[in-house]
């Protein structure tokens, strides 16, 4: 372990972990019973096309949201797309920039503007009162983002939209097993859609889903997310192949049902790393709430240089050299990215909270393949680094 300046991995000590550690890994549940779920289904020789397995995914993720209806698909952006398309949205639609670049490219891949709007700057949430000013005649509609698993502003956000006869949508691919005022994420809006990629703390291999209590959107995507098809040889509407197959819905069966413990692990790294980094000047941890359900899946914080001495992306390298993959998400923004950089290259004019936050924050490695003894190396590491701010940087420059 690190106990000396000079034992950093950057001033040519050993790195603290042989193996990378990486901000997810995927969570695998009760092997034995995947296993058996896909002989299952090598035996039935049904594979996709919607098949048991998916069925049974979608009835136990309704359930467990109390929500009416999940349409499972084939992966969470296509499952945005088709959201979108199935909402019939046009023109302008509001959304943050501080977001993975999927929300972003799902308007536009549809030929829909998406309009940056700023962030509050303590949730890194859309700004409802910016997002008010952002409305023109051609705006159609808003998509909110539950970043880090929290909830959106849902109260001020439905006020707004419903004040300017605003469709709206919640991209909640971080926020599944969550909840807002005691109701679970998947029961806001028209429709939410949550992504079960590899890296999200309950997945699926590859897939996604849209949730929504509304009977006539439900139907339209299934039709949408299976070219159309509504019987053998019977197209009704326009659509694409947006299913999701039986072997990532055996997966999903399997690790729903060790989601309470996958969520445990979390909620003890999410301790942990507030136990030991709450008191480094200029290191500011994300809260959860405690009174809400939560994931904790992402350990986030935010680096103020000016107190630490260090800017986020030298503390990146120092935990890069010790293995450590720490990870800046989101950044530099959706709108200094193409083609959006190239479409509005003043959107940063309008945007200077996402400018600060995308510079500051930094997410830390956690889920089931962290362990405490892991994550106090980790700390250790960034404290020592603090509180040496002003050789790591020369170090870093020389």
């Amino acid at each position: 372990m690190n106990r000396a300046l000079h034992d950093l991995a950057i001033f040519s000590g050993q790195p603290a972990f042989k193996e990378t550690l990486h901000v997810g890994r995927p969570n695998i549940g009760n092997r034995q019973h995947f296993l058996a779920l896909i002989n299952d289904m090598l035996d039935r020789k049904w594979l996709s096309n919607d098949g048991p397995y998916v069925q049974e995914l979608e009835k136990k993720i309704a359930e467990y949201l109390s929500v009416k209806h999940c349409v499972a698909m084939c992966n969470g952006t296509i499952a945005l797309e088709i959201a979108i398309r199935a909402l019939e949205l046009k023109g302008e639609v509001i959304v943050p920039s501080f977001t993975f670049i999927a929300t972003a490219h799902s308007l536009q891949w549809q030929e829909i503007t998406p309009v940056f709007c700023d962030i509050d700057p303590q949730t890194h949430h859309l700004d409802p009162p910016k997002v008010e000013e952002m409305i023109t005649p051609r705006t159609c509609g808003i998509l909110g983002v539950h970043t880090w698993g929290k909830p959106c502003n849902i109260a001020a956000l439905s006020d707004v939209a419903e004040k300017h006869n605003l469709t709206l949508l919640f991209d909640a691919a971080h926020a599944f097993g969550c909840s807002y005022n005691g109701r679970m994420i998947g029961n806001f809006g028209r429709a939410e859609v949550f992504s079960f990629h590899a890296t999200k703390f309950f997945n699926t291999f590859e897939g996604g889903a849209v949730v929504t209590n509304d009977d006539d959107l439900a139907a339209k995507m299934r039709l949408m997310k299976n070219f159309g098809f509504a019987g053998y040889d019977y197209v009704i509407y326009i659509g694409t192949n947006g299913k999701m197959n039986e072997a990532a819905a055996a997966m999903g069966l399997t690790n729903l049902d060790s989601l309470d413990e996958f969520i445990s692990i979390n909620r003890r790294n999410y301790e942990c790393y507030n136990s030991c980094l709450r008191d480094i000047p200029g290191i500011k941890i994300l809260q959860y709430d405690d009174h809400e359900k939560q994931n904790y899946q992402y350990i986030v914080i935010e680096i103020d240089e000016f107190k630490t001495g260090l800017s986020r992306d030298e503390l990146l390298k120092v935990l890069h050299a010790e293995n450590i993959l720490a990870r800046r998400y989101f950044y530099p923004g959706c709108h200094r990215m193409e083609p959006y950089r190239s479409y509005f290259p003043h959107a940063h004019l309008l945007l200077p909270v996402t400018e600060e936050v995308a510079k500051r924050v930094m997410v830390l490695p956690t889920g089931s393949s962290i362990d405490p003894q892991s994550i106090n190396i980790i700390c250790r590491i960034i404290r020592l680094a603090m509180e040496n701010g002003k050789d790591v940087r020369n170090k870093l420059i020389n």
